[in-house]
């Protein structure tokens, strides 16, 4: 696999966590933590557009409060509404 070097901007709490990690072995390096982060986040988009489309085939979007109770189980986070397409 080629990879390549990039810099990131990461809020102090973030990169003091992923380090925290890595030195309990949860990732060899930074780099790889940060690597499998960005897997997981891209497989979580996936998902998502995933479902819209699941949605839009059986019966509609979710309703706000449906939509607020799986962002918080998917990810302790309530998203913002995108904007109808």
């Amino acid at each position: 696999m080629t990879t390549v070097k990039i810099a990131v901007t990461v809020p102090e709490l973030v990169l003091r966590r992923a380090r925290g990690a890595v030195r309990r072995g949860k990732a060899r390096s930074l780099s790889a933590y940060v690597s499998a982060a960005l897997v997981q986040k891209s497989m979580l988009d996936d998902l998502g557009e995933m479902l819209e489309e699941m949605l839009a085939r059986t019966g509609g979007p979710l309703t706000k409060a449906e939509e607020r109770a799986a962002d918080l189980v998917l990810d302790g986070v309530p998203r913002r509404r995108s904007p109808q397409r």
